[in-house]
């Protein structure tokens, strides 16, 4: 079994930051792509941001060079980095975390970003 757990979330104004956490923990041998994706009641889940096992990362074009996604391997824990902050960015953020070939999702962590 592999438990997810995100943290990090609130209430932020805009311009502001928050600083996104998701620890991957249990019968875990190699964790691959650290995912966070991002959801509006409503609306289809999202990607965000992706970094791979290597390192590279992936962004989504409305992300504008405002976010920064990063891991800790020993720690098996990705991290999401938010800065200019937007109204439009306030949503439910999710971690997927690809242990082996499958994703393992947390419970999410509310974003709410005040105008």
């Amino acid at each position: 079994q592999v438990q997810v757990v995100e943290s990090g979330g609130g209430l932020v104004q805009a311009g502001g930051s928050l600083r996104l956490s998701c620890a991957a923990s249990g019968s875990i041998f190699s964790i691959n792509a650290m995912k966070w994706y991002r959801q509006a009641p409503g609306k289809q889940r999202e990607l965000v941001a992706i970094i791979t096992s290597g390192g590279r990362t992936h962004y989504a074009n409305f992300v504008e060079g405002r976010f920064t996604i990063s891991r800790d391997n020993a720690k098996n824990t990705v991290y999401l980095q938010m800065n200019s902050l937007k109204p439009e960015d306030t949503d439910v953020y999710y971690c997927a975390v690809d242990v082996s070939g499958r994703d393992y999702w947390g419970q999410g962590t509310q974003v709410t970003v005040s105008s």
